[in-house]
């Protein structure tokens, strides 16, 4: 073999078995260290002040969800709050219903936008419109827990320095294959990337569907920006970068739904690596600053990653051309299925869920039962993973600079 293919091979073998192992490591030492014989979810940690919070919710076309949304944040136990609806520009009933919701309920206040301008631009609108230095920010589909303000304003006032907390997300649909799936990928794979990067230092991105902020920090950095796809991976960078502290609190719960669909699912990953690239192009040359070097691990995580999607190309293409044509030996591939390497990288997968079990038991009693889909989850995660970066890298290259982001109905599941 080709020394130059031999290391392709190589790198596209040992880059997710050492992110798996690494990812474990710092997931269990954050859990045994922070987790393990922490306070029940249902008694967070008593404050010698209850500051007043607000929790924004932007809403667009989200007349099916504003019952069980709305309803679970006005039902927060925590002594003194506001609920803020932003209405972006919604074309159902999602307005008046959002105006009948708050002649009933005292907390909730409305604020109607006349277009739809973008969630970066509702949740802006949101943040000057509240009372409180305390924002817990959440979508118009989603479901916080009883406690979840609690836990979120107790880390945010835990010290001065801290400007953004991200929440716990759970998956509510899981009447597919895709949704057993995402259960699993979002125990074994995105809560453990989350204690890991915070035990390692810097946190890629918080959760936009449940995340706390210090108005103060949002100010100083001037909010979301509303051209960017993913506003909470940008938003995460940009407080970062200003030397905020973000903290990850696993009981501080959301139940969200998730697409059920390949297509859902597709456009969904395809948004969220487009982020990661918006990102990457905006602020990836300010990082070389040594001050900001606490960064670097996140953006070394992020650059490997798409060095992979783009050795898996090379990879499938030098497959693809010995089919046609007459390739030198040592740069023939014989076949890209599977052999004793892919038994190696199911089984670390295994490892890897395992671990997980030992962390989400606490947040989701039957998690194990997910345990036989996770067999899939290789393929599903890496696949995904790979196709999005390669097509997200030069979409992202080729759009037009300054455009705003708007709101488009994500896929939310099978009714």
């Amino acid at each position: 073999m080709h020394p130059f293919l031999y290391a392709l091979f190589q790198f596209a073998f040992f880059y997710p078995m050492v992110m798996a192992f690494f990812w474990m490591s710092g997931g269990l030492y954050y859990f045994f260290r922070r987790e393990r014989k922490a306070r029940d979810r249902s008694d967070p940690p008593p404050m010698a002040a209850y500051p007043f919070a607000s929790i924004l919710i932007p809403c667009h076309n989200e007349a099916d969800n504003l019952a069980d949304t709305l309803g679970a944040a006005l039902r927060q136990n925590y002594p003194d709050f506001e609920v803020i609806a932003i209405n972006d520009g919604s074309s159902d009933d999602t307005g008046p219903r959002l105006d009948a919701m708050a002649a009933l309920h005292p907390r909730l206040r409305v604020v109607h936008l006349d277009r739809n301008l973008g969630k970066a631009n509702a949740l802006r609108m949101g943040a000057l419109a509240a009372r409180s230095e305390y924002l817990v920010c959440i979508d118009g589909d989603a479901m916080l827990e009883e406690y979840a303000t609690h836990w979120m304003v107790w880390h945010l006032t835990s010290g001065p320095r801290v400007g953004a907390v991200t929440g716990n997300p759970r998956i509510r649909n899981r009447s597919t294959l895709l949704g057993r799936l995402q259960v699993a990928e979002f125990s074994s794979i995105i809560g453990m990337i989350k204690r890991a990067q915070r035990v390692y230092g810097r946190i890629f991105t918080i959760s936009g569907v449940i995340a706390g902020f210090r108005r103060t920090a949002l100010h100083r950095i001037g909010y979301w920006a509303d051209d960017m796809v993913t506003e909470d991976i940008d938003i995460s960078w940009r407080l970062q970068l200003d030397h905020w502290d973000i903290r990850y609190e696993p009981n501080a719960l959301c139940f969200i739904l998730m697409p059920e669909t390949l297509s859902g699912l597709w456009r969904q990953r395809l948004r969220w690596a487009q982020g990661g690239v918006e990102v990457l192009l905006r602020h990836g040359r300010s990082l070389f600053d040594w001050r900001k070097r606490r960064m670097w691990g996140v953006l070394l995580e992020y650059i490997l990653s798409v060095l992979w999607a783009y050795t898996m190309l090379a990879i499938i293409v030098l497959w693809a051309l010995g089919k046609f044509i007459a390739l030198p030996p040592d740069l023939y591939i014989a076949t890209l299925l599977p052999q004793w390497h892919g038994v190696v990288l199911a089984l670390v997968c295994l490892l890897q869920f395992a671990s997980s079990l030992i962390i989400d038991r606490r947040y989701e009693t039957h998690i194990g039962r997910n345990y036989f889909w996770v067999i899939w989850y290789p393929m599903a995660y890496w696949l995904i993973s790979l196709f999005t970066t390669l097509v997200a890298f030069p979409k992202t290259l080729f759009k037009r600079r300054g455009k705003r982001a708007v709101w488009v109905s994500p896929d939310r599941g099978i009714r």
